[in-house]
């Protein structure tokens, strides 16, 4: 196995993992607009990282739209990491206050609660557009 090759033990709880990123989920689709915002802002920074590394315009306008989509990726891919920090604070508060046993179905109960809200928001938009 993996953990075997380190001379120190690991001790993964699959509990944790499962709420915190339960709790993470549903912080992302419960705030999705904020989710969003996280995405540009750091799809912005991407772009002007790497702007900084070149010194040729040329080269630079050449490979930009290969760029902007692969930053797009990472930004996209990046962006739930805050939501894993918050989530896994919220699954641990969740563990001292009810047990152990409840953080896994408190987690489903707020992923069910924010996935409700996202759908009634993207239905209450197109609504408006309609």
């Amino acid at each position: 196995m993996l953990l075997d090759l380190f001379p120190f033990e690991f001790h993964l709880d699959p509990t944790l993992i499962a709420g915190a990123t339960l709790w993470s989920l549903a912080l992302y689709w419960g705030f999705s607009p904020v989710s969003e915002w996280v995405i540009h802002q750091l799809n912005r920074w991407f772009n002007y990282a790497e702007r900084m590394l070149y010194t040729s315009e040329a080269e630079y306008e050449r490979t930009r739209k290969a760029r902007e989509s692969q930053n797009a990726f990472y930004a996209s891919l990046f962006s739930i990491v805050p939501f894993l920090i918050v989530g896994a604070l919220l699954n641990w508060g969740t563990e001292i206050a009810l047990d152990k046993s409840w953080s896994i179905s408190v987690g489903i109960i707020a992923c069910l609660s924010g996935g409700i809200y996202e759908l009634g928001r993207q239905d209450g938009k197109k609504g408006m557009n309609s």
